[in-house]
């Protein structure tokens, strides 16, 4: 998108529970890799922006706010105006590790949904060692969901998914309680006849909670209710078993020995399984692109974050999710 090319990546600075200094240096170093940053936030809160120009404004919005009623009352926080910088054409893409409501909110109120779109959902890259990674969607945005929006976070998830990863045609399961056409509530019985019916989407059946990390498809569709519990009860049980591994290894010569043995072994995973690396979620459905990272992002993660929230707005995903709409 050559309109796009030029326009830096608007940055919530005071997004997240590593805000600004984690922010700001995440964002330098994208400066520092060719992507041009724009920061926003009010100045006397956001200090040393490290040579990165700032948009001041004067409020933000704390974790713990109500979305819906903080994005309306804090009109100058810096949530909204990273969203208003995208959508008046001053920036390709805003990316936040702040309140993922009212991030959602802002960059809905502020951009806009695409045409025909429903509801806009989280596509959240889920890292499945040895290939891309797996879309869910949604993940966190609708908790109550009809079959029609179902539909819907499957397009959009495809048409993010080859955007994003280069997948051509990626195939797409419904996340339900058994593999057969029959099992799930009324919502997924009702949405995998639709999947099954419409053309243009190669929807392979239901999957199973235990594919997320081995999905045999590309996009794994649910409502955005199951779909964060889901999410959130993995990063739980990985981070526990890490913990598990990390106190085990070096507690006496042996396992001091087999941690050495197996490390060369074990490394590679754990940077494919590192969330960090993903950077973050897409908002999809929208007029503009919108990067919701993680809350406890470190500077890495900001960095990979913004670096997928310039590629995505010049890759044309934004088009190319509308048009995934039938």
């Amino acid at each position: 998108m050559t309109e796009l090319a030029g326009l830096p990546v608007a940055v919530d600075a005071m997004g997240g529970d590593n805000a600004p200094r984690a922010i700001v240096e995440g964002a330098r170093a994208a400066k520092d890799a060719g992507i041009d940053v724009v920061l926003v936030g009010p100045p006397d809160l956001v200090g040393d922006t490290l040579g990165l120009p700032l948009i001041a404004c004067t409020e933000v919005i704390a974790m713990d706010d109500d979305p819906g009623q903080s994005v309306r009352t804090k009109k100058d926080s810096s949530l909204v105006r990273a969203a208003e910088l995208v959508r008046d054409g001053k920036a390709c893409a805003m990316v936040s590790a702040g309140n993922t409501g009212a991030t959602m909110a802002s960059a809905l109120l502020r951009m806009g949904r695409l045409p025909s779109v429903l509801r806009p959902c989280i596509g959240a890259p889920i890292p499945r060692p040895g290939k891309t990674p797996v879309v869910l969607a949604d993940a966190g945005a609708n908790a109550e969901c009809t079959p029609q929006m179902l539909l819907q976070f499957a397009q959009m998830g495809a048409a993010f998914c080859t955007a994003r990863f280069g997948v051509a045609r990626p195939t797409i399961g419904l996340l339900s309680i058994g593999e057969e056409d029959t099992k799930g509530t009324p919502l997924v019985k009702e949405a995998h006849a639709l999947l099954r019916a419409t053309e243009g989407l190669d929807f392979r059946g239901n999957v199973e909670g235990r594919d997320l990390l081995s999905s045999p498809v590309d996009v794994i569709v649910t409502d955005g209710f199951t779909g964060n519990v889901a999410l959130k009860t993995m990063e739980g049980a990985l981070k526990f078993i890490m913990g598990v591994l990390g106190d085990v290894i070096g507690t006496d010569e042996d396992t001091k020995a087999a941690g050495m043995t197996l490390l060369p072994h074990l490394l590679p995973y754990v940077g494919e399984l590192d969330p960090d690396a993903i950077g973050g979620a897409m908002l999809l459905g929208l007029g503009g692109v919108c990067i919701i990272s993680h809350g406890s992002s470190s500077a890495r993660a900001m960095t990979n974050a913004i670096t997928v929230g310039r590629d995505l707005a010049l890759s044309g995903s934004t088009a190319g999710i509308a048009g995934a709409i039938l």
